[in-house]
């Protein structure tokens, strides 16, 4: 059975505002382990449900998607944003 695994989106390092924060990402955790292929060694596997990503603009509409056709799901909250405000003067004590 496919689980999927909804999360927060966080926000990118390069990133000062708050501009499409709090989106939300569905998608499904690997249900077959990778094996190398004999001819590349490159490591693959049959499950194409890894490349699935979707987003959604809220939690509840993430959740709704996977309980209206019947995923698993786990909730994965993202870390909160620690921001240390500083002086440009505090770089030269």
């Amino acid at each position: 059975m496919t689980i999927a695994r909804i999360s927060e989106l966080d926000r990118r390092t390069t990133q000062s505002g708050k501009a499409n924060s709090g989106s939300w990402l569905l998608e499904f955790e690997r249900s077959e382990p990778l094996r190398p292929d004999p001819l590349t060694g490159w490591a693959g596997s049959g499950d194409t449900n890894t490349q699935v990503r979707i987003n959604f603009r809220t939690r509840e509409e993430a959740v709704a998607y996977a309980e209206q056709h019947g995923f698993p799901y786990h909730l994965v909250p993202s870390t909160p944003v620690k921001m240390k405000i500083q002086a440009y003067a505090d770089n030269f004590r």
